[in-house]
């Protein structure tokens, strides 16, 4: 089956792109973290965050397992 991005619920500082997309890309969330910022100051910030904000909308959340029966 193949890997499917979403965004972190566990690991997120604001909207869990940059863990979900460490956890798809399997490398570390600070790593991940790190480059984002190092690429909004080159670029003057506004592509990076209009970016992240397009993200945080787009990239769904992971589903979640309902283990308790229906009624």
């Amino acid at each position: 089956m193949a890997k499917k991005l979403f965004r972190s619920t566990t690991d997120k500082m604001l909207g869990g792109v940059c863990a979900g997309l460490a956890e798809y890309l399997d490398i570390d969330t600070s790593l991940v973290r790190l480059i984002f910022i190092a690429l909004a100051l080159m670029t003057a910030l506004l592509p990076m965050v209009l970016f992240y904000l397009i993200a945080w909308i787009i990239i769904p959340v992971p589903p979640t397992e309902n283990t308790s029966p229906k009624s």
